[in-house]
């Protein structure tokens, strides 16, 4: 099994930056439980626990449907290879404009014909401005391209080996398997984030990242947030002014800094707690 120390394909918001702080904190954790990733996204965290815990039971709930996109790197391999072949001189970065965009356009079109598939994400890290992302033709076709084509081909080969995959709702994944020794992976998109490369809606209002705290009420658990929602300071205020208790107490805490351009950024949160 490929130790893999970030995701195989692009994908917005995986825990690429934590994997060395996550693999020391599961140090504490039972060698042989299950754990569950409820928001499993790109798998990254299901594949480490399993590359560390062989014996342990990984359960993916990938609600995004990120295997179609695994399922379709042959695909998308053949795709970037044209691409590069056609803009093997042109400029590295610079926008593409004129003709030559609309080839990249037909080119991109004629391969969804092909195969019925497109995996738009991926073909965003090569043609778009970084932490852009497109899932269709048409929203694709609006932005600024760049020539970015990645110069080598994606590999998943031995990914998610030996993880188990179901495709629901988290809250049930939860109920399904919440018991002794199981370990929720809770990575839920964050607060205001755009989420549209999700398969989750426009954007993950208040209400939903609140309801997701229930599932760590008498669990074993990681929890990933960052220190734009706030999160952690809101529960605080309500242990001290409401008879409900702070699912954080006791929970280990480490951070980590998140640079999206030269003048911002924020700073990534990672919680855990056992028993």
């Amino acid at each position: 099994m490929n130790n893999f120390k970030q995701a195989p394909l692009p994908f917005q918001g995986q825990k690429r930056r934590f994997l060395k702080a996550f693999n020391q904190a599961l140090n504490s954790f039972s060698k042989d439980a299950t754990y569950v990733d409820l928001f499993g996204g790109s798998g990254l965290l299901a594949h480490t626990v399993k590359k560390k815990y062989p014996n342990a039971r990984v359960i993916w709930n990938d609600y995004d449907n990120f295997k179609q996109r695994l399922e379709a790197i042959p695909e998308t391999n053949l795709l970037l290879q044209s691409l590069r072949n056609l803009l093997a001189d042109y400029p590295r970065d610079k926008r593409i404009t004129g003709i030559m965009r609309e080839v990249v356009i037909k080119l991109i079109a004629s391969h969804e014909k092909k195969y019925g598939y497109c995996d738009y994400i991926t073909l965003s890290a090569s043609l778009l401005f970084g932490g852009n992302y497109s899932t269709d033709l048409k929203d694709f076709s609006s932005k600024t391209f760049y020539n970015r084509i990645r110069l080598s081909d994606y590999n998943a080969e031995g990914f998610l080996k030996d993880v188990e995959r179901i495709q629901v709702d988290y809250k049930k994944a939860y109920n399904d398997f919440k018991g002794d020794n199981t370990v929720f992976l809770v990575d839920p998109p964050y607060l205001t984030t755009d989420v549209s490369s999700y398969n989750s809606g426009a954007y993950w209002k208040l209400k939903d990242y609140l309801d997701v705290l229930n599932v760590l009420d008498a669990s074993e658990y990681f929890y990933f947030t960052s220190n734009k929602s706030q999160i952690v300071e809101l529960c605080e205020w309500i242990e001290t002014r409401t008879l409900t208790g702070n699912p954080f107490e006791g929970s280990t805490m480490t951070t980590t800094g998140n640079k999206v351009n030269y003048n911002s950024g924020y700073t990534d949160i990672m919680l855990y707690k056992n028993e």
